[in-house]
This record gives structure tokens, C-alpha cells and sequence, in this order.
């Protein structure tokens, strides 16, 4: 399964690199080689910090939540499939609420505003997020494989999908309009989340969905109606390309006093 997954996103990342080039959704404007390069390298220290903190934590919960049948699913005894379906869709919310307190806590938006600060949105910047919001973020997933009781096997379905639908959003690919506009009813599209990507504040806070946009519609913070043309990417602070290099990004949460 750990194979198929890690094949279909390589796969689905270089896919929608190079429609990136071919139907761009937005103009870009740092060199695309440069811009993800850095976001790669972002990555690689969250990567780290996934595999240190995240992963072992993860494991022994959703272990103990399957030996123990502890948590809300776990009271049903439902059949395996309905079960893991349940999982992965109560993951999907409980996500879409952790995205909204990364916005409104100045502590957490510190460190989630390096993955905001991309000048360009594209399918690198799904991956580029700061170590320290990885760390932090154990503490949640932690407290959802809990509640919702998450097996093994719905977490690892659950990230899988995740993973493949934040590449997909986050792309810098021109859909046809018609077509984006149903998908959109369903999953977040790149428009969808170019708008929550902009660097007007109003804008910014809409469509948190990571996968499914119903939550989007259920909370009222659903937004289709800015044209791309007229968003700018990324945080007004940082809005030049000497203040999104490398080190300031990975520094920049542990000297910032600003609150958003």
C-alpha cells in the first residue's frame, strides 16, 4: 500500500508540474526551478520532523485505538469498510478545523504562515510547510486518532488521499472552467484555493476544506467568486522574493513578534 501511495503522488506531483508549464492557472513569478527548490527544501525538514514526532506518535495511537476499541467509531461496531469511510471523512473535518486555528492563533500562524509566503501557488507548495507547525500539529492528530478512533488502515488511506488532493489544489493548472465548476461541489480545486492563498485578508479566509468542500458550505466560508486575475499570492509582510529565501523561512516563526 506505502508504495502505491509514494508511485501515485511522484506520479500525480510530475503530471501537474508540467501542465503547470503548459496551461498555468496564474502567471508565475519567481523561476519555477528556484521556486521549487526552495519549497523542496522546506519540505525536507518537515519530512524530518514527520518522521520523528508524527509517525511513531500516529502508530502507537492508532494501534492502541485498534487493540483497545477506543474512540467515537469504535462504540458502533460498524463493518470494517463503513468504518474507515467514516474515519477518513471525520478526518477530513476535524482538519478543516485545525486549518482554521493555524489562521487564528497568532502562535500557530506564526509557522503556518511560511507556507503562505510562497510568491506562486503551486503543486510544490503543497509540501511546503515549517518543521515547527509539523511538531505542534502531533498534538491534534493525535487528539483525532482518539476521538474518532482511527485505525492503522483509515489513517494511511485517509493521508494517501489527503496528500494527493492538497498536490492537486494547491496546482497552478488551468482546468476548463465548466468542468472545475463540478468538480468544485465536491473537492477543492485550484481556483478554490487560490483564493484562500491571497493576500487580502477577506479572501483569505474562505475555503480551509482540504479535501471535501462540503465543510466549506456547512460553515458559510465557501468563495468562488474571486476571478484569479484579480488575487495576489501570499502574505503582505512578505511580499518580495529577499524575504521568502530559504533561511528566513525556516527562522522566521522564531523571531516574528507579528500577529495576523
Amino acid at each position: 500500500m506505502k508504495w502505491v501511495s509514494g508511485v501515485l503522488s511522484v506520479g500525480t506531483f510530475a503530471v501537474l508540474y508540467f501542465f503547470e508549464r503548459r496551461r498555468p492557472l496564474r502567471p508565475q513569478l519567481e523561476q519555477k526551478e528556484i521556486q521549487t527548490t526552495r519549497n523542496v527544501a522546506i519540505a525536507a525538514a518537515a519530512g524530518l520532523a514527520l518522521n520523528l514526532f508524527e509517525k511513531p506518535v500516529a502508530e502507537k495511537f492508532t494501534r492502541f485505538v485498534e487493540e483497545k476499541h477506543f474512540g467515537l467509531l469504535k462504540i458502533f461496531h460498524l463493518p470494517k469498510f463503513l468504518e474507515i469511510t467514516l474515519a477518513v471523512i471525520l478526518l477530513d473535518y476535524t482538519l478543516y478545523i485545525w486549518h482554521v486555528l493555524t489562521h487564528k492563533l497568532p502562535f500557530l500562524w506564526r509557522f503556518h504562515q511560511i507556507h503562505h509566503t510562497d510568491l506562486d501557488l503551486t503543486a510544490s507548495t503543497a509540501i511546503r510547510f515549517h518543521f515547527g507547525e509539523i511538531t505542534i500539529s502531533v498534538l491534534f492528530r493525535a487528539g483525532q486518532i482518539l476521538l474518532i478512533g482511527v485505525s492503522p488502515n483509515a489513517l494511511q488511506i485517509w493521508q494517501s488521499l489527503l496528500f494527493l488532493s492538497i498536490l492537486f489544489h494547491h496546482s497552478n493548472v488551468r482546468l476548463p472552467k465548466k468542468l472545475e465548476e463540478k468538480i468544485q461541489k465536491i473537492i477543492v480545486t485550484p481556483r478554490l484555493h487560490g483564493i484562500h492563498h491571497s493576500i487580502e485578508e477577506n479572501e483569505m479566509n474562505s475555503n480551509w476544506s482540504s479535501g471535501l468542500t462540503v465543510w466549506d458550505l456547512l460553515h458559510g466560508t465557501f468563495r468562488n467568486d474571486v476571478s484569479q486575475n484579480e488575487i495576489t499570492i501570499g502574505v503582505r509582510e512578505f511580499e518580495i522574493v529577499e524575504k521568502v529565501e530559504l533561511q528566513k523561512m525556516l527562522i522566521e516563526p522564531f523571531t516574528t513578534q507579528k500577529q495576523f
